[in-house]
């Protein structure tokens, strides 16, 4: 199986996810979207695939805003305010919060 990761190194869960992807022997593409920001098609395509609601993925510390589309172009703009992990396999894609959520994609 293959997964992708939006990671963090800095982050606990995030490292605790990525452990759990390599404990079931995942092949897994690390992104760090810090460094490497995905776009606001791409934080869409996610986020629908998965059925997540772009204001729910947003860090609690994050402003509040309006609706999903203000929501992506926070994002986009400064990909911080991504609530990580984000991991996508075939299965689907999740916040990995708490990181046991992976295994349901897994």
């Amino acid at each position: 199986m293959k997964a992708t990761i939006w990671h963090n190194p800095r982050c606990s869960k995030s490292r605790e996810t990525l452990a759990l992807l390599e404990e079931a022997g995942v092949d897994i593409t690390i992104v760090e979207y810090l460094k490497a920001p995905p776009t606001r098609d791409e934080l869409e395509r996610v986020y629908r695939r998965g059925g997540i609601h772009p204001r729910d993925a947003m860090r609690k510390d994050a402003p509040k805003l309006a609706d999903d589309g203000a929501a992506l172009d926070a994002m986009a703009a400064d990909s911080a305010l991504i609530e990580r992990p984000v991991v996508e396999t075939a299965k689907g894609v999740v916040i990995a919060r708490p990181p046991e959520r992976v295994r349901d994609i897994l």
